[in-house]
């Protein structure tokens, strides 16, 4: 199952240079992690996760499969994209398609490049990116709410139920806040998903900044982390430039400049992984000879509903599932090992997947 996070942002802030260097980090990577071009402007990367790699070396598999993640490249923004201009309609179409957004903000300066603004304010560029996605939120709850209200005066309980939600949306949206801020009963979540807001959608903040400001920061970045705690919202500092210089590098090269500039990890790895969080997914594995894999699920899925990622037919079919806790794996040196220490669970229908399980389902069509 795909997972995809649009990429967006103003002119000249790095976004583009940001996704160039996850495609090309993405093409980079070991072995099985390859990267797939969907489209000129899809990237299909792998999510990082050290476990996948003891697992297959535990059970001698011949292939290792990551999880995935897509992320968007989505061109086209500029002031009045709600209202079509520049590729607003396309630009909007695109982002409607996502799961989440990344917000690309330039938290660095230089006088090579020009900002569209002519000055360097990471709020300002996204006050004006949310004001395009609220507008065109705005306009499409106001498109569809006379039908809506004509249907609820003919006793339409569906539209009764769209009807409250489309109001409450407004009326957040109106007063400058997102959807999202929006409070959702978990009765009224399915309706709601159903309205496909733009600024609905989960996200995340990116600060590219300078390169001597990758480890720490800079004022910029820290403007964006007091408005994200704010907001409750996710906050990654990146540096698109170092990105894209440590995707060229083998893998020892990249680890000794990592050391140099005093950072543990790529930044794209926290990016993917930040994305992953964002979305409340987790990875449950199946492990063989054959292949070790790791699949993505929603948190809190249950035994069937993660059977129907690998294909529909094992949750159609469900019977019951083997799972074995990652730590006992490990400690008992892989399936057999765990069996016999009576470590490997016997789940039902009801069971809640849990955070790298390694799972063997058992189904009949």
């Amino acid at each position: 199952m795909g997972f995809r996070c649009g990429i967006v942002g103003l002119p000249n802030v790095g976004k583009s240079t940001l996704f160039n260097a996850l495609t090309q980090t993405a093409a980079a990577q070991v072995g099985n992690y390859s990267f797939c071009t969907i489209q000129p402007n899809i990237g299909d990367v792998a999510v990082p996760e050290s476990r996948l790699d003891i697992i297959a070396d535990i059970a001698k598999s011949a292939e290792r499969v990551p999880a995935r993640m897509n992320f968007v490249d989505i061109a086209g923004l500029v002031r009045r994209a709600s209202k079509g201009e520049g590729l607003g309609n396309q630009f909007l179409a695109n982002i409607r398609e996502t799961d989440a957004i990344i917000h690309v903000l330039r938290c660095f300066e230089n006088e090579d490049i020009t900002h569209v603004d002519g000055r360097i304010d990471p709020l300002a560029d996204l006050d004006t990116v949310q004001t395009e996605l609220m507008l065109a939120d705005l306009e499409s709850l106001e498109k569809r709410r006379f039908n809506l209200e004509k249907k609820s005066r003919q006793k339409d309980e569906d539209a009764k139920a769209a009807l409250v939600l489309v109001d409450r949306a407004i009326a957040v949206l109106s007063k400058g806040q997102p959807a999202r801020t929006a409070r959702i009963e978990r009765d009224e979540e399915k309706v709601w998903q159903m309205l496909q807001l733009l600024t609905a959608k989960p996200v995340l903040y990116v600060c590219n900044v300078d390169e001597d400001s990758a480890a720490t920061g800079n004022v910029f970045s820290d403007k964006v982390i007091a408005h994200a705690e704010a907001e409750n919202a996710r906050v990654v500092i990146i540096s698109a430039q170092i990105e894209s210089e440590l995707a060229l590098l083998s893998g020892e090269e990249r680890d000794e400049y990592l050391h140099a500039i005093s950072l543990a990890e790529p930044g794209l790895n926290r990016l993917i992984q930040a994305g992953y969080t964002l979305l409340g997914l987790k990875t449950y594995f199946t492990a063989g000879p054959k292949e070790s894999r790791a699949w993505t699920y929603v948190d809190g899925w249950t035994a069937p509903k993660c059977a129907g990622v690998i294909h529909t037919d094992f949750e159609k079919g469900f019977i019951r599932a083997e799972a074995i806790a990652y730590t006992d794996y490990v400690e008992h040196d892989g399936e057999q090992g765990a069996r016999e220490a009576g470590k490997v669970r016997q789940e039902g229908k009801d069971y809640a997947v849990r955070d790298g399980d390694i799972m063997l389902f058992k189904f009949n069509v």
